[in-house]
């Protein structure tokens, strides 16, 4: 029996890291894959179609039916839109987009009601520390969202692991809450549509030149809470770089959220003491988070 659930556990672990299943539903909607000549318009009733090109074929896909996000629950579903493969809407109403920047946006516009459409693209699925990507693991995804009001907030500070390795803090937020799953594999994949990872990379590191994978990881409940050591993982070594960046999936039909920043300075007593301070204080309620 034990060897059964291991068996179909590595099955559907590499079903959804090969993009066959999806990870959530109730994200913003994956719609392609390495796209191109990517266009966007939005009916008066609210249907958006999004037209490019892939594996060289024209494709379109509709959606509709969602905005926004629901904070964690367990008695009610993430929104999520509707799709349909192909199809047509109504004459283009979108107007030029009024909302505020996004990361790895492609296309985007403001319908008549206000509300925000977009289009992004960005490699979700490349494999961890730094490792050559290949196939549907090197594709730039192609995501569409739909919005109203501020945007999820993904927070992170640095400082240090045991005096020589940097290290990620921080947190992800939705209407001032934490944004959070109630069930994952071990393998760290949500089992929910609430469940989020932070995909993370690193710049200028051992890995090689440029920005590498570095690894993901999901946010903690209660206040959708994380941290991370680059120290070695595994027998990997230390992924040690020069600016780091990590992507999260939107809550929601959201747009997915981006934050950069530098490596932190040459190892500082009195700014680490400073900087566990802060942790004990965000990270409170956190087990899965030590600091040191």
């Amino acid at each position: 029996m034990r060897r059964d659930v291991a068996r179909w556990g590595a099955i559907i672990l590499s079903l959804l890291t090969a993009g066959f299943l999806p990870a959530a539903a109730g994200a913003s909607e994956l719609i392609g894959r390495n796209a191109t000549g990517v266009g966007l318009q939005v009916d008066a009733a609210g249907r958006a179609a999004v037209s490019f090109r892939s594996e060289g074929q024209s494709r379109v896909v509709v959606a509709w039916g969602a905005v926004n996000a629901r904070h964690p629950s367990r008695g009610q579903t993430q929104v999520a839109f509707t799709v349909q493969i192909g199809g047509r809407i109504g004459p283009n109403t979108c107007t030029p987009y009024r909302g505020p920047p996004l990361a790895w946006l492609v296309a985007a516009c403001t319908a008549r009601d206000g509300s925000h459409w977009a289009v992004q693209a960005w490699q979700r699925m490349l494999p961890n520390y730094g490792a050559a990507a290949r196939g549907d693991r090197a594709a730039r995804e192609l995501r569409l969202s739909h919005w109203t009001g501020p945007l999820p907030v993904l927070e992170i500070w640095t400082d240090w692991s045991y005096r020589r390795f940097h290290h990620l803090y921080g947190r992800l937020t939705y209407g001032g809450r934490g944004v959070f799953g109630f069930a994952a594999t071990r393998w760290g994949v949500p089992l929910d549509a609430y469940g989020r990872n932070v995909f993370v990379d690193t710049y200028g590191s051992a890995y090689g030149a440029g920005w590498r994978r570095e690894n993901s990881f999901l946010t903690h409940a209660p206040g959708g809470a994380f941290c991370y050591g680059f120290y070695p993982h595994g027998g990997h070594g230390a992924g040690n770089g020069t600016r780091y960046r990590a992507t999260v999936i939107g809550p929601g039909v959201t747009p997915d959220v981006m934050w950069q920043g530098s490596a932190p300075a040459p190892y500082d007593p009195s700014a680490d003491a400073q900087a566990n301070a802060a942790q004990r204080e965000l990270l409170a309620n956190d087990r899965r988070c030590v600091v040191n």
